[in-house]
């Protein structure tokens, strides 16, 4: 009987022991699938560029995507002031966009170029927008050396517009289109003509074509959902947009640091706020308009 007993009382622990370890295995599992759900990776069960679907069925597609959102998702410092900065650039961005009609999805084209800062390139494209001087001029922008517009985030925002309503007249697709400004119009309609196909997906590019669209579509997809990708930022983290005046001059200004005293400011921030004047002065021999910003506050 004694020996019966003993025999019950360890049958118990040991269903109570499987048991808590099921438990904890349980809350584990998850506590697993809860962080995987809401830490640093998250793919879409879907996603378009400019409402044309990513086709996430096709095998090759969905490893392009899955592999630019686990690269920028994990460039966590790159993409976390990325964000940052998006509260100014992209109010300046996106009401020209829609003026335009060009898809807001667009501003991420913008991210991808630069950063969302004037940049230069190794080959000499400049700006947010990345514009080589040819196409800057070609698009409608002065550029010279006193004057350079690519610098001019509403002039350079205006004349992608142009580039991209252009680049959907000639393919039928905003995906194209966006291929495009990375690979040439040219480029591109020789790559349709010789595959014979006019998806974006189906085409065989360079390598940096190629990944392109993808870059896009992994800066909309994280900054549209930052917690999901585990950058958890607070409204104030974000860079402000500093109230500002235009001041309209059709003269020459002669000496800019002596400009930006009269208004207030130093020559720093007079450069900040207008990176497009590329000089110490303005020669303005012909009584063209610049619009000149000058900030109120946050100096």
């Amino acid at each position: 009987m004694e020996w019966v007993k003993k025999t019950g009382i360890i049958a118990s622990v040991v269903l109570m022991s499987g048991m808590l370890i099921h438990a904890v295995s349980d809350d584990a599992g998850k506590e697993k699938e809860q962080q995987a759900t809401e830490g640093n990776y998250y793919f879409p069960e879907k996603i378009d560029f400019a409402g044309e679907p990513t086709p996430l069925n096709v095998a090759d597609v969905r490893e392009r995507l899955d592999r630019e959102l686990l690269v920028n998702a994990n460039l966590h410092a790159t993409t976390q002031i990325i964000i940052k900065r998006a509260n100014r650039a992209f109010t300046v961005i996106e009401p020209i966009l829609k003026k335009n009609g060009v898809p807001d999805d667009f501003k991420y084209l913008a991210v991808i170029e630069s950063g969302l800062v004037n940049a230069v390139s190794p080959a000499g494209a400049r700006g947010v927008w990345q514009f080589m001087p040819e196409t800057g001029k070609e698009y409608g922008m002065e550029i010279n050396d006193e004057v350079d517009e690519r610098y001019n985030l509403e002039k350079s925002t205006e004349a992608a517009c142009r580039y991209l309503k252009n680049a959907k007249e000639k393919f039928g697709s905003w995906t194209l289109a966006a291929a495009s400004y990375n690979g040439g119009v040219a480029g591109v309609n020789r790559q349709i003509s010789f595959q014979g196909v006019d998806n974006y997906y189906d085409l065989l590019l360079t390598e940096e074509t190629s990944r392109y669209v993808f870059r896009i579509l992994a800066l909309k997809q994280i900054m549209e959902n930052p917690l999901k990708y585990g950058f958890n930022l607070l409204p104030a983290d974000s860079y402000p947009v500093l109230p500002a005046k235009k001041v309209v001059t059709n003269t020459s200004v002669p000496d800019l640091a002596v400009f930006a005293k009269e208004q207030g400011i130093n020559y720093k921030i007079l450069k900040i706020h207008n990176p497009w004047l590329r000089d110490r002065k303005l020669t303005n021999s012909a009584g063209k308009e610049y619009v000149i910003e000058i900030p109120l506050s946050g100096y």
